[in-house]
């Protein structure tokens, strides 16, 4: 897999996977994720991860509104996980082949394009 920007893979659209095919390595992993802010490995390198600290409750299933509609429309879904009540996560990777593809980058900066409503510091 060839490394893009942010903005490159936000253009882009997720394609149906099957399975068939082999997951993005970590070394692969790692180098994209460098032009995407905030995400990390997870599970071992077969996911992909980020978390925020949102303003409240409301604010957290706000934002997994928004992840769920860009979900549908990208054919693509990822784990969601709230904790605390606005400690806000999101896992993704593809389930057809175990582990990371294209898509799962792709999705991961159109989700960074997103508004969020953040805890503010204090």
């Amino acid at each position: 897999m060839a490394v893009h920007t942010s903005g490159e893979l936000a253009r882009r659209k997720c394609l149906p996977c099957e399975g068939g095919v082999a997951a993005i390595g970590r070394s692969e992993a790692q180098a994209q994720l460098k032009k995407l802010t905030g995400w990390s490995l997870a599970a071992g390198g077969k996911r992909i991860r980020k978390e925020w600290v949102v303003r409240n409750f409301l604010a957290g299933i706000d934002f997994f509104q928004k992840v769920a509609r860009l979900a549908e429309d990208e054919g693509h879904h990822p784990d969601l996980h709230l904790a605390g009540y606005r400690n806000v996560a999101v896992e993704i990777w593809t389930h057809a082949i175990g582990g990371l593809s294209e898509n799962d980058f792709i999705l991961a900066a159109k989700i960074d394009r997103l508004p969020i409503k953040l805890k503010s510091a204090k």
